[in-house]
């Protein structure tokens, strides 16, 4: 019971400080015109305040301050961390190239990789196992800037990335508790984001009053990234796998974004209104029940995930297989991967072609 009420104890200060440093952060966010202007791509109407990746990054700052302890692979995730945030918000000031940005993010996973030594050697899933020996560390900083990316290309709502984030983090701090480990750097760092996320919810959920930035979604893909590694470094989780199939929503969503530009010829760089979010957006009307279909969906992947990991391997592969299917469904019935319209016209020409001849 002590350690639970320790617990909560971090999460809810850590809750405060954002709670009381993110109105300071809007303030700051205008005069220094760090504002996210409406355009036809983007669902808001009126100009936001963005660099609330500030507010989280300050939150996490201070828990760390005040309960961990400070060691060699903590040293390189903050050193990596003030490389991300500073990135994210010249970008949330005035938009920096996306070479600048994917730079940032390399640096950061170099440092966490060599220099805090936190690799991803191996992985095992399924019955499989794979070692990746020499090029362990070359797939470990592909991971970190994968998941970055992946949070960076899901923040398109209000409340999305963000509550997102924070079920990944109380998911991991539930399967952490039943396990019965509550020490370690991956644990302590998962109760923090915990209070980090929600004290900024308070102000970005639908109707939002500031926005995240890349200074946010790119710290969240970081962390989360770091703690997927550490959690499976310590045995927290007992297959990599697992955070990999919690973030099932924005991998996905960034896997049918670079298909989707490939089949158009585009540059992945470019931005578009067909991603997951805005493809459940069409369906259901408006941001709130869109968040919350979304929300849902990343439970289930969650639920599915602790299934598999405490109770039962095969029931936590059914569900994951259910939620797939699902998956399927809305790559057929959307324009998330294809266009409906175009295919539907290319089988249209040929039809008339053919009862031509």
């Amino acid at each position: 019971m002590n350690i639970w009420i320790d617990n909560l104890k971090i999460i809810l200060f850590v809750f405060l400080v954002v709670v009381l440093i993110v109105p300071v952060i809007i303030k700051i966010a205008h005069h220094v015109n760090a504002l996210d202007i409406p355009n036809e791509r983007k669902v808001h109407k009126f100009p936001m305040p963005r660099l609330g990746g500030l507010a989280i990054f300050i939150g996490f700052l201070i828990g760390y301050m005040v309960f961990c302890t400070p060691t060699i692979q903590m040293n390189s995730i903050l050193i990596g961390s003030f490389f991300i945030i500073m990135v994210g918000v010249f970008d949330d000031i005035k938009p920096v190239k996306p070479i600048i940005k994917f730079g940032g993010q390399l640096l950061a996973a170099i440092i966490v990789v060599f220099y805090g030594n936190i690799v991803m050697q191996d992985i095992s899933a399924f019955g499989l196992y794979i070692n990746f020996g020499m090029i362990a560390p070359i797939i470990t900083i592909l991971f970190i800037v994968a998941v970055i990316n992946c949070m960076n290309l899901i923040d398109g709502l209000d409340g999305l990335a963000g509550g997102i984030a924070t079920i990944f983090f109380i998911t991991i701090a539930i399967i952490s508790s039943i396990l019965g480990i509550y020490s370690g750097l991956d644990a302590s760092l998962t109760l923090i984001m915990i209070g980090a996320t929600l004290g900024f919810l308070m102000y970005n959920f639908h109707p939002a009053k500031i926005f995240m930035g890349d200074s946010g979604s790119m710290f969240l893909g970081y962390i989360i990234s770091v703690i997927s590694l550490l959690g499976f470094k310590n045995v927290t989780l007992t297959s990599f796998i697992v955070p990999v199939l919690i973030l099932a929503i924005p991998i996905l969503d960034t896997l049918f974004a670079i298909i989707r530009r490939l089949l158009k010829g585009e540059s992945f760089a470019k931005a578009d209104k067909e991603h997951f979010h805005h493809q459940i957006l069409k369906m259901a009307g408006n941001q709130t029940k869109t968040v919350l279909i979304i929300y849902l969906i990343q439970i289930l992947f969650s639920v599915a995930s602790i299934v598999y990991v405490l109770r039962s391997p095969m029931i936590g592969k059914i569900v994951y297989a259910v939620l797939f299917i699902i998956i399927i469904w809305l790559i057929a019935t959307t324009n998330i991967v294809f266009d409906k319209k175009k295919i539907s016209e290319g089988f249209k020409k040929k039809f008339s072609k053919k009862k031509e001849k």
